[in-house]
């Protein structure tokens, strides 16, 4: 497991929880409410973050089958929902790659899957469920990448549910002269190969998603889930201008030296209690229209 990853993961949970669209979750509740057992597919799941969001406002009987590349992090997802469910008095299982946690309202059992999501080509992921999941992922995959999800929930008459997907947007006080300048390259990068399909759509990924969504057939809603980062979040924010700054400096390595100048000033700013960001996401649902 990258320890980096595993800790922006860990910083970015609680930020990722109170900006998502609960309109858009609470869409997505009613849309899986008949059935008696949710069968949930989350994709890219990292240590859980999503079933965590999601698994109280779903209530009811849930079976998730989470997918991710990296085994540390789903060893890390068992433990972290362990601690979860207990935090909140559920009745908890943890076993080889499963995870049980009961309770009044909830009865959720979880199986971890380890597999590279480079192509989307097994049908078997997919087969008898009911909603397809993810969080921050869509902006790192390629628009056939996003067709092919979209096919195989129209085979399977399952609802979508894509959180906190970049769409290109930040902002930063106080301004500096390079904020632009390293935005820009930093949405180049965005739309670089992250061995997902090929070049990744980016800053346009929800657009380009709602419209393979439509063409499918389904009925599709957006929403604004923008990060609001205040200068108390400095580890957050840290991390967030080393990554901007990181992935300026490879699309224009030339630049390097005014991007330099430009992180250590923001990083004087945060230092100094003074640093806010606000970064562009977007929540989408999906889910075919119901036969009358």
């Amino acid at each position: 497991m990258d320890s980096s990853l595993a800790h922006w993961l860990q910083l970015r949970e609680a930020s990722d929880a109170q900006s998502r669209s609960t309109a858009l979750t609470r869409d997505i509740a009613a849309v899986v409410a008949p059935f008696d057992t949710v069968n949930v597919l989350d994709l890219a799941t990292g240590a859980g973050s999503n079933i965590r969001y999601l698994a109280e406002r779903l209530q009811g009987r849930q079976r998730w089958l989470t997918v991710d590349r990296d085994a540390d992090l789903l060893e890390a997802l068992l433990e972290r929902m362990h601690r979860w469910g207990h935090g909140r008095g559920y009745d908890v299982n943890v076993g080889p790659d499963t995870c049980t946690i009961r309770g009044p309202r909830l009865d959720c059992h979880i199986e971890t899957l380890q597999l590279n999501l480079r192509v989307l080509h097994d049908r078997v992921l997919f087969a008898g469920r009911h909603l397809v999941t993810a969080s921050a992922l869509l902006d790192l995959v390629s628009e056939s990448w996003l067709r092919d999800i979209a096919g195989h929930c129209r085979a399977e008459n399952a609802a979508a549910l894509f959180s906190l997907t970049y769409n290109g947007r930040s902002t930063s006080e106080p301004r500096e002269p390079e904020d632009d300048l390293v935005l820009e390259l930093f949405n180049r990068h965005q739309t670089t190969d992250k061995g997902l399909g090929g070049l990744a759509a980016g800053p346009d990924a929800a657009a380009v998603a709602e419209q393979c969504f439509t063409e499918a057939g389904f009925v599709v809603r957006r929403a604004a889930s923008d990060w609001t980062i205040s200068p108390a979040e400095r580890d957050m924010q840290r991390l967030l201008i080393d990554g901007w700054a990181h992935a300026a400096r490879e699309i224009a390595p030339r630049r390097s030296r005014t991007i330099t100048a430009w992180h250590g000033r923001r990083i004087q700013h945060l230092d100094a209690g003074h640093s806010h960001v606000v970064v562009g996401h977007d929540d989408l649902a999906a889910w075919l229209p119901r036969s009358t």
